[in-house]
């Protein structure tokens, strides 16, 4: 997967024309990461990740999808890809991808005890979210507003701005739906 993920980065700067120093301007991303990434000498974090699907104008999942075959009608658990953060732990897998005629996506997520994950501004503007929690406690801060959510509750929400996802003592895991 890193492998796929790295050459699919590579050509989406390629495509948007831009040089790795420009790349660095847009996302604050230093240019040895982004050169690394491109390499799969590394594994992107979520942060980085979501720096540079600000920069193309893409959802995470919208770029991880990329680097999948085309989605079939019928996702097998088998088949489902994962991605895992390697320096908080996080952990999401894609349930349904989005695809060229379905734009929603179905992201099942798990963050690991006393993690935070903050994300400066959403890849699209309006991008609109629907969190069901399926277990632990988890605070979701949406344009500074600090929302706790217990198991079973459900946050909906446009992003606009900032967000952050924030556990106490125990994990979170939960259903994340994107359209």
């Amino acid at each position: 997967m890193d492998t796929l993920l790295a050459q699919q980065l590579c050509k989406l700067r390629n495509q948007s024309g831009w040089t790795l120093d420009q790349l660095v301007q847009k996302t604050g991303v230093s240019r040895a990461t982004l050169a690394r990434l491109e390499k799969a000498q590394v594994s992107p974090t979520t942060d980085t990740l979501a720096k540079l699907c600000r920069a193309y104008g893409i959802s995470m999942s919208r770029l991880l999808a990329l680097v999948e075959d085309q989605a079939t009608p019928v996702i097998t658990a088998t088949s489902r890809k994962s991605w895992s953060d390697p320096a908080t732990g996080f952990k999401r897998s894609v349930i349904s991808p989005p695809s060229a005629d379905l734009a929603g996506e179905w992201l099942n997520c798990h963050l690991p005890a006393n993690q935070r994950i903050n994300y400066d501004t959403p890849p699209r503007a309006g991008l609109e979210h629907h969190l069901l929690l399926l277990s632990g406690q988890l605070t979701v801060t949406v344009d500074e507003t600090a929302h706790l959510l217990n198991t079973g509750d459900c946050l909906r929400y446009r992003l606009y701005g900032a967000s952050c996802f924030e556990t106490g003592p125990e994990d979170a895991h939960y259903h994340l739906f994107l359209l």
